[in-house]
């Protein structure tokens, strides 16, 4: 007798995660690397042909994508997928992390790695993000902002080689966790920098509580590379404190994946 499976995906920037259960509670589990998000039908078609399954095999898929957010948009992005199983249903990588962090609760998530997005939500079920707008506009906190900064500090023929890199926001990007090391090392300039930006990021996450009328005690979680970071969350948790902020962290529960599967 076929089995029946349920999948669940991570469709990260840099990975692409997928985790599958039977009706038997037999697990399957893959990690790839991410390409252009148009093609994200074919990387899990290669999945789906390694693990010997077919669309009718799947009765419900559930992917955290990236770049989605509205309902058009996901309704999109659904269709594109739906040869991969009976049911298919995209949401936000966003809302996935925040649903694995802090469960359906009310709260706030602070993402951190290449760009950076705080979510958060309140007892009514109602979600308001803040960041998570690309390069272009920083996404303060994030690796991206840390690298630019950085380099703007340094030399400037330095820095001009990486603006015109094919790569350029990866490659600033890669600076990111390297200056959090050397702020906890002392240095002064790197300080500052990682100062400034957890400045930015705690700034974000007071207007997005502020927003929503959280309570005091806010639950606040983390994702991301940044923000599993422990110098730099306690960066960001201490200006949020300062600005009369009143949270309470806690560790994520599952991760993105582990929530999208369950869906």
């Amino acid at each position: 007798m076929a089995r029946t499976w349920t999948a669940g995906v991570d469709a990260g920037g840099t990975w692409v995660r997928a985790l599958a259960t039977d009706d038997r509670g037999r697990r399957r589990r893959a990690r790839v690397r991410a390409t252009a998000s148009d093609e994200l039908g074919l990387t899990l078609e290669r999945i789906w042909r390694r693990w010997h399954m077919r669309r009718g095999d799947v009765a419900r898929l559930v992917v955290a994508s990236r770049g989605v957010w509205t309902p058009a948009e996901r309704r999109l992005a659904a269709r594109r997928l739906r040869g991969l199983a009976r049911e298919v249903l995209v949401i936000s990588d966003a809302e996935a992390a925040y649903l694995g962090a802090l469960g359906p609760g009310p709260g706030v998530l602070v993402l951190s790695g290449t760009g950076s997005i705080v979510l958060g939500r309140d007892a009514r079920g109602r979600w308001i993000r803040r960041g998570g707008l690309g390069p272009l506009f920083h996404d303060a906190g994030s690796a991206f902002s840390l690298g630019l900064t950085w380099l703007g500090h340094g030399d400037e023929a330095r820095a001009r080689r990486f603006a015109k890199a094919p790569d350029a926001v990866a490659r600033i990007a890669a600076f990111g966790p390297r200056v959090i090391r050397l702020a906890r090392g002392g240095n002064v300039t790197a300080r500052l920098v990682v100062g400034a930006e957890a400045t930015a990021l705690a700034w974000t996450l007071a207007r997005v509580a502020g927003a929503l009328r959280l309570e005091e005690n806010t639950a606040v979680s983390w994702a991301g590379s940044l923000m599993g970071d422990d110098y730099f969350r306690a960066q960001v948790w201490r200006w949020a404190r300062r600005q009369g902020l009143r949270i309470a962290p806690r560790a994520p529960r599952e991760s993105a994946l582990d929530a999208a599967a369950r869906l």
